[in-house]
């Protein structure tokens, strides 16, 4: 793990502007910048950034956050990525903090095997260009194939010569550990030697989200019955197949900007379409595709588009992780290249504008492409027709999420009509397995859970008042005011040598702020804060936005919203001095603090309310009678302060 003293030079170095600025043209408008949102299309600029609050919000998709928030959204790094491309920009030696022996290990482990593959990534690039067998044996069969040498240059490729260990050779004599280079899949060993595992292929570097090498493929050159078409890199700490797709470092941009994401199944498939100017393309490696690979084009957008050859084994391997692509609400379409071709070959066929126009018209969707070919096969047997609508229908009950249930419905009425059946029929068998789904897999204390926390909420099931909502929206808005208060200004003058922080605290018990304030979350920040303050920090806005609670940090990142600034044409319009937040922030704290004390007086006075018409004895009637009388004085008092009107 990173140290909290590096994560701390690294924020206390961040300059928003520099770091959003890099990927967005920026223009000063005010106090902000304002920018086309990288996001989503616009054509009117909508994208602001406050260099003062360190965070950015677009207007017209609403996308907000901070510059580690940035870097995950628009680079798709993770948050410990996203540290690790700002410790590089601003030259922070990275400390990491002291674990256990053997997580050090493992990343020990994993560091050196980043730096064996780096080597060994410029070892056969310099083979493949630089000596003459790599010219003559693997430079030419590439052009050959029709590949440039900037798309060569750009995946790195490279060649393994063909010598028993020209690579072993070269990385021990640079002092690499021979099991590292073992664990790589590099080398090999056999009754004491050590070999080149890849030699004589040509080598496919296979690169993580930040473009460092997890491993590689390799292929043969030459014709070898025996010998394997490609050899890949073994499972290690830092390779693992099942996590990885080919070229997503080199398409994530393209895919985002898209907003699709095209699936072939080789490497040369990804290169070829590069080179035609198609870059949205990632390879699976010809494997099925697995959960966390749908996951990873998830992150950059919702439509996948699976490009495979047309043949049988084609049409199975497209066919493989359907049901999981469904799960991960992912709109699928398939493409299936004609006359025995694979992509590859195909855009070297017809062209780019041709294969694009092509993909385009030859779209199918896959849940319908999967019930015309189970269709064909079934052919007039009822047994065989009926284990389809039944599949079918499990299908289609995998798209189960809120959100998707229109597009579930248009599948079943589609499918009824391809099946000739009743679309009741197919929506009943559909539900069935929902039905059975969730029995299975969804524990019954997640929903017990959900039950509570309707209750707890006090929202009244499925008749929701819209006076009650409207009363809990003002009620939220207030907490994020007050918290808002402490995190720009509990640094700032009180009184004496109080701060505002010391006045809020001072107001509210901390073991008592589930009565005070609804949210968990935003208590879970107050408690966070006041952590911080009593062992001697200074806590601000920043601190948290850049917290490892990424959770936390989203919060903190919509209360400091922009909804509160003030118009940098106002001066043009009115004469003389606008007061701003900053000078009015004991008005505010003041206020925000005792709405939420008069809304905790109104739920006390309700409650003795309820207990005063229960009660029957007359001592108890008594005291609660006079209970309700002194909470009304404190609610008279709180109210006189203010000079607003008692809510009702």
């Amino acid at each position: 793990m990173i140290s909290p003293n590096t994560i701390q030079q690294i924020l206390s170095r961040i300059d928003i502007i520099e770091i959003v600025g890099s990927f967005v043209k920026l223009k000063k408008r005010g106090a902000n910048y304002l920018g086309l949102c990288p996001f989503h299309n616009e054509k009117t600029p909508s994208f602001t950034v406050s260099p003062a609050k360190e965070i950015y919000k677009c207007f017209g998709c609403g996308r907000s956050g901070n510059s580690i928030s940035f870097l995950m959204e628009h680079e798709k790094y993770s948050y410990v990525e996203s540290l690790r491309w700002l410790a590089a920009k601003y030259n922070v030696e990275i400390e990491e903090t002291a674990t256990s022996p053997e997580f050090k290990q493992q990343l020990l482990v994993a560091d050196s095997l980043f730096i064996i593959n780096g080597f060994a990534q410029q070892f056969f690039s310099d083979a493949l260009f630089s000596t003459e067998e790599g010219q003559s044996h693997a430079l030419s069969y590439l052009k050959e194939r029709g590949f440039r040498e900037d798309i060569i240059k750009k995946f790195q490729l490279g060649y393994n010569p063909e010598g028993r260990d020209s690579f072993t050779r070269a990385a021990l004599d640079a002092q690499y550990n021979l099991e590292y280079l073992q664990k790589s899949g590099l080398v090999t060993t056999r009754d004491g030697n050590s070999y080149d595992n890849y030699r004589g292929r040509i080598i496919f570097p296979i690169h993580n989200q930040s473009g460092k090498i997890l491993g590689f493929g390799a292929r043969i050159i030459r014709n070898n019955d025996k010998a394997p078409k490609y050899i890949n890199t073994p499972e290690n700490e830092i390779y693992v197949k099942s996590k990885i797709l080919y070229g997503a470092y080199f398409a994530r941009l393209a895919i985002d900007k898209s907003d699709e994401c095209l699936l072939v199944e080789g490497y040369t498939d990804v290169l070829s379409l590069h080179q035609a100017g198609i870059e949205n393309v990632v390879a699976s490696g010809g494997t099925s595709l697995t959960p966390d690979q749908l996951r990873l084009i998830k992150k950059y957008t919702n439509n996948l588009t699976i490009i495979y050859d047309g043949d049988p084994a084609g049409v199975k391997a497209a066919l493989r992780g359907l049901d999981l692509a469904l799960e991960e609400s992912l709109n699928v379409k398939l493409v299936l290249i004609p006359d025995n071709e694979d992509p590859d070959s195909y855009v070297h066929k017809v062209g780019a504008a041709a294969f694009t126009e092509f993909v385009e018209f030859a779209k199918k969707d896959f849940i319908l492409f999967q019930l015309e070919i189970a269709l064909r096969e079934t052919g007039n047997d009822s047994s065989k027709k009926a284990a389809v609508v039944n599949q079918v229908a499990e299908t289609i009950s995998k798209i189960n999420k809120a959100e998707d249930f229109t597009r579930q419905q248009d599948y079943i009425k589609q499918c009824a009509a391809l099946l000739k059946i009743g679309e009741d029929g197919l929506h009943a068998l559909v539900n069935k397995f929902i039905r059975e789904k969730i029995t299975k897999e969804e524990t019954r204390s997640f929903r017990d859970e959900q039950r509570n926390t309707e209750q707890e909420s006090g929202l009244p099931g499925t008749k929701q008042d819209t006076e009650v909502l409207a009363l809990l929206n003002r009620d939220e808005m207030f907490e994020q005011a007050m918290i808002r208060s402490l995190l720009e200004f509990g640094m700032l003058d009180w009184e004496g040598e109080k701060k505002v922080a010391d006045y809020i605290f001072r107001e509210i018990d901390e073991n008592q702020l589930e009565e005070l304030i609804d949210n968990p979350e935003l208590v879970k920040v107050l408690h966070t804060y006041k952590g911080w303050y009593d062992a001697g920090l200074e806590p601000s806005a920043k601190n948290f936005l850049y917290h490892d609670d990424l959770q936390m940090s989203a919060l903190v990142v919509g209360i400091m919203d922009f909804n509160y600034e003030l118009s940098h044409k106002w001066p043009e319009h009115f004469e003389g001095h606008i007061a701003t937040r900053e000078e009015l922030y004991r008005e505010e704290v003041f206020s925000t603090l005792n709405y939420l004390k008069l809304r905790k007086l109104k739920r006390m006075m309700d409650e003795n309310q309820g207990d005063l018409e229960k009660a029957t004895v007359a001592e108890d009637q008594l005291v609660l009678v006079q209970t309700h009388q002194h909470l009304k004085k404190m609610e008279i008092e709180l109210t006189r302060q203010l000079g607003t009107v008692i809510f009702r």
